[in-house]
């Protein structure tokens, strides 16, 4: 059964392909038939008939009665199979909005919220214990309960309940066959039926997307990782400042006030000038790792280096096997966000541009709809309209009748791994054992026994250890101070947690789902505890801004969450948080705009270190300097432009590097033949250049070779072996000594993964011509490399024979698109069902431009290949002079359910970088209609 299992997970181009385009809806289900019938054998395709396929599509026109309602709701669907929802109370509309997600997505929906509560094995069977136990120590779905009834507002639980009633009016009466495909297909195995929807099964999954977007835990990891092999100064390297002279800030006006403590939109410091490490991601992280350097961090500053290597090799080998929520862990998670004032747009009111970058996924983790009070009053609050999550009332992203948001990933660090010294009776804090918080949970297993768990928890919270036999055994080398406890049979791993107290988000999301102005966003997004997110803002009143809300921890000055810290130590205890009123905010800026897209939030005199892992700007500084060519001389903006910003493929690596390729004389005329490709190139990369597809080619064996074949075997692609030195160098050596070592790591998830840290790492060794970086052994007929310019050419000559077996000898066939492919594979059956579901469920592939750390962001894993590995989830563009001129598109579509006409109709779309009408007034969505369902009481 399948160990994937999430809406989210992303597809490596491994998957059979589908197809692509659309089809004639007859003709998709003709060629199902015949394809199960001579695939799946006479007995499944007699099952999976024509009217297995069409039972669970909804019903969109007519009337249906649902017992709870107070009044008859409308349900206006375009020609894309959006809905659009009218009632006349908020009991209602969140009513209604849970029957109408239900009817497209409850198998989506019934997926997560096993997930989150860690009962995927009820479902899928024994393969998942090991995933539930895990998740069940993160204990997400109990924190949800606690969340539900301790921390949430009467209002919210409300709404919460509504849409749970209608989600259950909706599997009333129905068998699995009848909601979903994906049921009929686990009918085979298991007799699992889908229970009730609960109000904490809705707050439950923003424990899954706080779980994705949880900050730097990845480079905790991987710098911990890395002492195995590399010293501190080339950690350090690998890890370089933030390039504040370069890139800029999201916050350039306004700073933090020493005087008063607060961040002020005027004044203070925030200017974002020079460069170092600071809050950005700091070459003091790097250096304290694995040598006992001054001011080193506990457990990684003296002792043996390889300390933390199997310890934390078994941690991330279970965050692999963990269901991706909505996004990859590492580089991959971003977004680009940016709002334009009027001053400087065509209507002379807002423009604001959002697009998520998260994993691919089949259906899309977006779920598009409005949310319309015929009357806004008192009892009727709401005239929305956006995306949200099946499975989840309100709308996340988008847009009211007086203000629109958008949100990317902060990247802030609120996550920390803890070493904790245990014994039988507790783990040592201080000079105490302080006895363990425990609790026994009990896995039920679809065809098996149940299996039973203790969960054992420290005031650094739950022990990740206890779910791996790795992380039992590893903690007895694990690296620490001369000051550290014995260490006995080794130290277990804690991980503290914003996502682990009990929070408001789940209010935050209806506050600001009803703001009306920038002080109430602003009180709103104050609730919005976790994740911490960039928020962007406008009104139709010709305000825009940002704010940065949060539970962001403090840390005493010795901690700054770089690597994993002695939790037996009160120094390395979080102090506390940082006040409201201190996290940084502009609005109304003198520039006119602002952007986010994962860069460093604020200059270096911040007095907190948010984190010390930001992206490194490559993406946000193209968009300001797009927007800026834009308004200079008076230009103004467009919803158009907006759009066309959105899909810009220029390369920033690639104009640094290719002038020193073309320089290069590579002798053999083949490769010179494709060298000549990157002359004239504009850096662009369209799905149908070969430029792109080479030059491409190029920077992934430049990092294999500089990089890649000196990291340690954790980091490397699982399977890529290479005979390596075992101790601290990265230069050729002789063959005495050298030891074969095996990559170990996904290659999704694998390193140097060519993203906007490795531009920055590159940029700063391009002076040093003779770095030890740029240094490589001779493999095979491929010669040795001494300096930058010798390894430059055997970069140049590894790409053209890998594109040559790639995509054949002349090169006048060559693609980016060919290369850069998108598959969606349909959640848990898609991804390790047989063979012929997967045929059933899965599409693609599509051939796509773009790249990683560029605007169009379809990124992908140069440790790993070249297909796409996450994308922009969806793309909007809002107009507050109309907001019917507003403009949206996802990648897939609204329908969860295969062979319906609205399960990718909107992703030829999305690849070919459109944006559909999106419809918001009342006329403009009766014009737009093509079903229309009335919900009676």
């Amino acid at each position: 059964m399948p160990t994937d299992t999430t809406a989210a997970a992303a597809s490596t181009g491994q998957q059979a392909a589908g197809t692509s385009g659309r089809k004639g809806r007859k003709g998709r289900l003709l060629v199902l038939v015949l394809v199960l019938a001579l695939i799946g054998g006479v007995a499944y395709g007699a099952y999976w008939s024509v009217s297995t396929v069409r039972a669970s599509f909804p019903q969109t026109k007519g009337s249906i009665t649902l017992e709870g309602l107070s009044g008859p709701v409308d349900v206006r669907r375009d020609g894309y199979g959006i809905p659009q929802i009218y009632a006349s109370s908020d009991e209602d509309l969140f009513m209604a909005q849970g029957y109408v997600q239900a009817q497209d997505r409850f198998y989506e929906m019934d997926v997560r919220r096993h997930m989150t509560s860690g009962r995927l094995s009820e479902m899928f069977g024994a393969g998942q214990v090991d995933n539930d136990a895990f998740l069940r120590t993160l204990g997400w779905d109990r924190i949800a309960k606690q969340e539900y009834e301790e921390k949430l507002s009467p209002a919210t639980k409300k709404y919460l309940q509504a849409y749970a009633k209608g989600v259950n009016a909706y599997l009333e009466g129905k068998q699995g066959k009848d909601i979903s495909l994906e049921y009929a297909a686990l009918s085979f195995e298991n007799d699992y039926k889908p229970g009730a929807w609960t109000p904490v099964d809705s707050v439950a999954w923003l424990k899954a997307m706080a779980w994705d977007l949880r900050g730097n835990m990845q480079d905790e990891i991987d710098r911990a990782l890395l002492t195995s092999r590399l010293g501190p100064k080339q950690i350090a390297d690998l890890y370089p400042s933030y390039p504040y002279s370069r890139n800029k800030p999201i916050v350039q006006e306004g700073g933090y006030d020493e005087g008063s403590g607060t961040f002020e939109a005027e004044g203070g410091s925030g200017d974002g000038e020079g460069e170092g490490d600071g809050t950005g991601s700091g070459e003091g992280a790097g250096s304290e790792l694995g040598g006992g350097t001054e001011g080193g961090t506990g457990a990684g500053a003296e002792g043996d280096a390889a300390g933390f290597e199997s310890q934390l090799t078994g941690l991330q080998r279970v965050l692999e096997d963990l269901p991706t929520a909505v996004g990859v862990n590492g580089d991959g998670i971003g977004s680009n966000s940016w709002v334009v004032s009027g001053d400087h747009t065509v209507s002379g009111k807002p423009l604001l541009a959002n697009d998520p970058h998260l994993s691919a996924s089949l259906p899309s983790v977006w779920y598009q709809m409005g949310l319309h009070c015929r009357s806004v009053s008192d009892n009727c609050r709401y005239n929305v309209t956006g995306y949200t999550f099946a499975g989840m009332p309100g709308v996340i992203i988008g847009h009211n009748q007086d203000i629109a948001w958008g949100l990317t990933n902060s990247g802030v660090d609120v996550t920390d791994l803890y070493l904790e010294k245990i014994t039988g009776d507790g783990y040592q804090y201080g000079d105490k054992v302080v006895p363990f918080e425990t609790r026994e949970e009990t896995i039920k297993v679809a065809g098996g026994a149940s299996r039973k768990i203790v969960v054992r928890e420290t005031n650094n919270g739950p022990l990740l250890s206890d779910r791996s036999d790795e992380l039992v055994k590893t903690g007895k080398k694990a690296t620490v101070d001369r000051a550290a406890p014995d260490r006995g049979d080794g130290y277990a791993v804690a991980l503290r947690w914003t996502a682990l107290d009990p929070g408001r988000t789940m209010d935050a999301v209806f506050a600001i789902n009803r703001a009306k102005d920038w002080d109430d966003f602003r009180e709103a997004s104050e609730l919005f505890e976790v994740p911490s997110q960039n928020l962007v803002y406008a009104d139709t009143e010709n305000h825009i801004g940002y704010t940065l809300p949060g539970r962001i921890p403090t840390r005493a000055e010795k901690h700054d969450g770089s690597v994993p810290a002695p939790g037996w130590d009160p120094d390395y205890e979080w102090t506390g948080w940082v006040d409201q009123d201190e996290l940084p905010y502009e609005f109304d800026p003198e520039r006119g705009y602002i952007v986010t897209a994962n860069q460093a939030v604020v200059g270096e005199d911040y007095p907190y270190t948010l984190t010390t892992d930001w992206g490194y700007g490559a993406r946000s500084q193209r968009i300001n300097d797009l927007i800026q060519s834009k308004i200079k001389d008076g230009g103004k903006i467009s919803t158009d432009d907006m759009r066309q910003m959105q899909l810009d493929n220029s390369s920033s690596i690639a104009k640094l590097l290719v002038p020193e390729l073309l320089k290069i004389d590579v002798g053999d005329e083949h490769v010179r033949e494709a060298q000549k490709l990157l002359e004239g190139w504009d850096y662009t990369q369209d799905a149908d250049s070969a430029a792109a597809a080479y030059f491409n080619s190029v920077w992934r064996n430049i990092l294999k070779l500089s990089f890649g074949h000196k990291l340690p075997k954790e980091l490397r692609v699982k399977g890529q072996c290479l005979w390596v030195d075992p101790v601290n160098t990265t230069g050729p050596a002789d063959e005495a000594g050298k030891v074969r070592e095996c990559g170990q790591r996904s290659a999704s998830q694998a390193q140097p993964d060519g993203g906007d840290r490795w531009f920055e790492v590159v940029r700063r060794l391009m002076a040093d011509e003779d770095s030890e970086w740029w240094t490589t052994p001779k493999r095979g007929t491929r010669p040795a490399a001494e300096n930058r310019d010798q390894l430059f050419k055997r970069a140049l000559i590894d790409a053209r024979w890998e594109l040559t077996a790639k995509l054949g000898k002349d090169i006048d066939t060559w693609s980016w698109g060919r290369l850069h492919r998108l598959f969606l594979d349909n959640q848990t059956l898609g991804s390790d069902g047989p063979g012929f579901v997967k045929y059933v469920l899965n599409r693609g592939p599509w051939k796509l431009g773009g790249g990683e750390a560029t605007v169009n962001a379809t990124g992908w894993n140069a440790a790993g290949g070249y297909g796409v590995v996450w994308v922009p989830s969806m793309r909007m563009v809002v107009n507050l002079g109309d907001l019917d001129k507003s403009r949206w598109i996802n990648l897939t579509g609204a329908s969860g359910h295969a062979y319906n006409a609205h399960y990718v109709d909107q992703t030829d779309k999305w690849a070919e970088g459109e944006l559909l009408e999106w419809a918001y007034s009342e006329k403009a969505v009766e014009d737009s209609t093509t079903d229309h369902l009335v919900l009676k009481p």
